[in-house]
């Protein structure tokens, strides 16, 4: 028995003394991040943040992980198709390269003239293939309710496209960003990825970039006090009915009563019964970490979130001037017409991808 007590209290001490030797060698503890502070003691916010990335809202056909290492990441990014179309416009120009000879003169809108970033996002350390991080598949969870609105949304817009401006695309009429910029929640897109963030202690105010929205979002002392500011169901405003309210460290903005036609054009389909609750954190000297999570029971058969990282840009917002006025649409709708005259039904170019350009007609080769 003694012997037993001696063997036990032995085999204790011993481990009792390498668990001290392990904690000794063990890396200390990262210092949590502390934010700047405004005078009103929250976190400062305050500066110029982009999320340009190739990385989407949903993941690629074929890839089915959230996170991938360095060297998938960057074969992912140089897959993308606005790298695949850099890559087919570098070098001199080829004038006998029959590059238009398809006849889609939105070739000429290429990408010089774009900036979408050129690597997938760096969210919480990870290089992230989507946005969305649940569902797992990192696909948007619509129900056929919601398959079956977008359906017919995208038929009476085909069906009427160039009837008159109201039918047209709310970005190509200069009324929101494109790609859903403005949110909520907050999109990358083809250029002008930067947002411009001013904080005060009654309001947060994010002006974006592309096509100059801004978004005023009072703060209140709480979630109660600011859900009891949002305004009447009939009140629908582009990019919706915004409060905020801090949580912690954590600024948390809750939106509501999206206008319909933002809605239903996407790329976040919202109805009337849609919410959207945005959560920006800042955790380094360059990076918000912003999250948001999506209900809407009419869309989709559950809820759903998405993550990015906003990161620190040393510059300034410049105003972005919409087709200048948006003049260009007497030429849509007049050149609509005149196919019209000719027998021919007026559609949509293919885009700036269009056509696959053939090796051999690479510009400079």
């Amino acid at each position: 028995m003694k012997t037993g007590v001696c063997v036990t209290v032995l085999a204790v001490a011993l481990g009792l003394a390498g668990a001290a030797a392990a904690a000794d060698a063990a890396p200390p503890k990262a210092k949590a991040y502390s934010p700047p502070r405004t005078p009103s003691g929250h976190p400062d916010l305050t500066g110029v943040w982009s999320n340009a990335s190739v990385t989407n809202l949903t993941r690629a056909p074929g890839v089915t992980k959230l996170a991938v290492g360095k060297e998938e990441a960057a074969r992912l990014a140089k897959d993308s198709p606005f790298q695949k179309l850099a890559a087919a416009e570098q070098g001199a120009s080829n004038l006998d390269d029959n590059l238009l000879k398809d006849g889609n003169s939105d070739r000429g809108y290429n990408t010089f003239w774009i900036d979408p970033g050129q690597s997938l996002a760096n969210v919480k350390g990870e290089y992230r293939t989507s946005w969305i991080v649940e569902p797992a598949n990192g696909q948007l969870p619509l129900s056929d309710q919601g398959r079956k609105l977008l359906g017919e949304y995208r038929k009476d817009r085909a069906d009427h496209l160039f009837y008159g401006p109201e039918y047209l695309p709310v970005s190509e009429r200069c009324l929101i960003g494109f790609t859903g910029a403005g949110g909520p929640g907050m999109l990358n897109t083809i250029y002008n990825n930067n947002y411009q963030i001013v904080e005060t202690p009654d309001a947060i105010v994010i002006d974006v970039e592309m096509v100059h929205d801004a978004r005023v979002i009072p703060l209140f002392k709480d979630k109660a006090a600011a859900q009891a500011h949002h305004r009447p169901a009939s009140i629908s405003p582009w990019l919706g009915d915004s409060v905020g309210w801090w949580e912690g460290d954590t600024l948390v903005v809750e939106t509501v009563h999206v206008n319909p036609e933002q809605g239903r054009t996407g790329p976040i389909y919202l109805s009337d019964q849609g919410q959207v609750t945005e959560r920006f954190t800042r955790t380094s000297p360059t990076q918000i970490f912003y999250r948001f999570e999506v209900s809407d029971p009419v869309y989709y058969t559950q809820a759903w979130a998405a993550e990015e990282s906003l990161n620190a840009r040393k510059e300034n917002v410049y105003e972005y001037a919409c087709h200048e006025g948006n003049y260009a649409m007497a030429g849509i709708l007049g050149g609509a017409r005149k196919q019209e005259a000719q027998g021919i039904k007026p559609t949509m170019g293919p885009g700036i991808f269009g056509t696959p350009i053939p090796e051999k007609n690479k510009g400079g080769e």
